[in-house]
C-alpha cells in the first residue's frame, strides 16, 4: 500500500484501468480544469481487471443513435491517437482493424430487427449493409449458411483495435501531467447530506475531496454503497478462446455474431471466440474459474458448424472475465447522482466499455471541469433512469 502526498484533492478516481485512466487522462488534458487528481487502484498489477480481459472490439452496430455516436467518435479517436494525445512523438499508431462485425439472423423476426437497426444505423453516418444469405456467401465462402435467413455487416470503422495502447498511454500522460496514482484502497466515505466530504483509505488516511468517480468496473456496486447508494453492477463472467486452424481461412474472418450466442473472429495468425455461460448471472468478485467443457461442448461444435474449415481447430489459450454488467438494462451509468452531486458514475458498460472509453471519459471530464456536457449529451445514460425504471433501450447488446 502506497499513502498519498497529499491529504485533500479536487477528484478522487476509485479505479485506475481503462476508465479511471481515461478520465484522469480527459481532465488533464481539459482546459478549464487544473485541480489535483488521485487515482486509487487496489490492483496495481491490473491483473484481475476487465482491463486486462478484454477483447478490444469496436462497432457502431447498436439500436440507439447515442451508442452510435459513441463508437464513431472512439474510431476517429483511435485513428488519430497520436494527435489526440497532443502529437507526442512517443505515442505510437494505433490500428483499427475494420473487418467489422457480422451478424447472422436464423429467423424472420430476428432478420427484420437486424434490418431495421441496419436503417438507424446508416441514418446516423454507419456503414452497416443488410445482406441476404447469398449475398454473405459470395462474400465469405467459408460460412455454412442453410440456416441463416439475413445478416448485418460493416466494414468502414469497425473490428478491433489495440485498447490496452490507449489504456497504457492515458495513465503514463496523466501522471506525467501530475495525476497521483496510489495502490491502495477506498473502504469508507463520509457522505454529509449531499455531497461526499472525504474517502478513507485502507492505509488509514482520511482524504477530503471535492469529487469522488466510480470507475470500480464490477465491484462498482461496493464503492457506491459507501456512499449510500445501490447500483444494478455485478460481475457476470465471460469466457474468451484463442485456437488455430489447421487450414486458415482465406480472408479476414469478421467478428460473428452467431446465433447461438457465440461469437469468433480473426486474431492475428490465430482466431478468437468467445461466450457467456448458459448459467449467466452474478459471481464472485475473485472468481476467474473457467469451466473448461463450455469449449468441448458448446463453443467448438458451433465454430464447426457456421465455418466447417474450424472443425480441424486446436486450442492455444483461453480465460475468464468479468463484465461490469448492468441487469438493468446493459448500458452505462454516467454522471453525477442526483442527491449526492460530488459522487460521478462511470459504471456498467456490460462489455461496451472498452470501445466508449473514449467519449465516456471526455464527456465526465467535461461534467466536472464544467458541470456540463460539452460534445455529445450522455444525459440518457444517467442514475435518473434507474431511479425511475426507465431502461435505456438497447436491442444490439452481445
Amino acid at each position: 500500500m502506497k499513502s498519498p502526498e497529499q491529504t485533500s484533492y479536487d477528484v478522487v478516481i476509485v479505479g485506475g484501468a481503462m476508465y479511471g485512466s481515461s478520465v484522469a487522462w480527459w481532465l488533464s488534458d481539459h482546459p478549464d480544469f487544473d485541480g489535483s487528481v488521485l487515482v486509487v487502484e487496489r490492483d496495481p498489477t491490473y491483473e484481475w481487471t476487465s482491463t486486462a480481459h478484454t477483447n478490444s472490439c469496436m462497432r457502431q452496430q447498436f439500436s440507439r443513435p447515442l451508442n452510435i455516436s459513441i463508437s464513431q467518435f472512439a474510431a476517429e479517436f483511435v485513428k488519430n491517437f497520436r494527435t489526440f494525445m497532443g502529437g507526442d512523438s512517443r505515442v505510437p499508431d494505433v490500428v483499427l482493424q475494420s473487418y467489422g462485425y457480422m451478424y447472422l439472423a436464423d429467423n424472420e423476426a430476428f432478420a427484420q430487427t437486424l434490418k431495421e437497426g441496419q436503417a438507424i444505423q446508416q441514418e446516423n453516418g454507419a456503414g452497416t449493409k443488410y445482406m441476404s444469405a447469398a449475398e454473405i456467401k459470395e462474400a465469405y465462402p467459408f460460412y455454412n449458411m442453410d440456416d441463416i435467413v439475413a445478416g448485418n455487416h460493416n466494414l468502414i470503422d469497425e473490428g478491433y483495435f489495440d485498447g490496452n495502447t490507449l489504456f497504457d498511454w492515458w495513465k503514463r500522460s496523466a501522471r506525467e501531467r501530475g495525476v497521483e496514482y496510489i495502490h491502495n484502497a477506498v473502504v469508507a466515505m463520509d457522505r454529509q447530506a449531499d455531497k461526499i466530504a472525504s474517502v478513507t483509505l485502507e492505509s488509514g488516511e482520511v482524504i477530503a475531496c471535492g469529487t469522488v468517480v466510480n470507475c470500480s468496473g464490477p465491484r462498482a456496486v461496493l464503492t457506491s454503497r459507501m456512499a449510500g447508494i445501490e447500483i444494478p453492477v455485478e460481475p457476470r463472467k465471460r469466457y474468451t478462446f484463442i485456437f488455430e486452424a489447421e487450414t486458415p481461412l482465406d480472408r479476414d474472418l469478421p467478428l460473428t455474431i452467431d446465433p447461438s450466442g457465440v461469437h469468433m473472429r480473426t486474431d492475428g495468425v490465430y482466431y478468437l471466440a468467445g461466450c457467456p455461460p448458459d448459467d449467466d448471472g452474478p459471481v464472485d468478485y475473485d472468481d476467474f474459474v473457467q469451466d473448461h467443457s463450455i469449449w468441448e461442448e458448446k463453443v467448438w461444435p458451433v465454430l464447426a458448424h457456421r465455418v466447417p474449415a474450424f472443425e480441424r481447430i486446436k486450442l492455444r489459450q483461453s480465460w475468464a472475465g468479468h463484465y461490469a454488467y448492468n441487469a438493468f438494462d446493459q448500458n452505462a451509468i454516467i454522471g453525477p447522482h442526483p442527491e449526492v452531486t460530488n459522487f460521478v458514475f462511470v459504471n456498467g458498460f456490460s462489455g461496451h466499455g472498452f470501445q466508449q472509453s473514449p467519449a465516456m471519459g471526455r464527456g465526465v471530464a467535461e461534467i466536472i471541469a464544467t458541470g456540463a456536457y460539452q460534445t455529445l449529451d450522455l444525459t440518457p445514460f444517467s442514475f435518473e433512469r434507474i431511479a425511475k425504471g426507465e431502461p435505456f433501450d438497447e436491442k444490439a447488446v452481445i
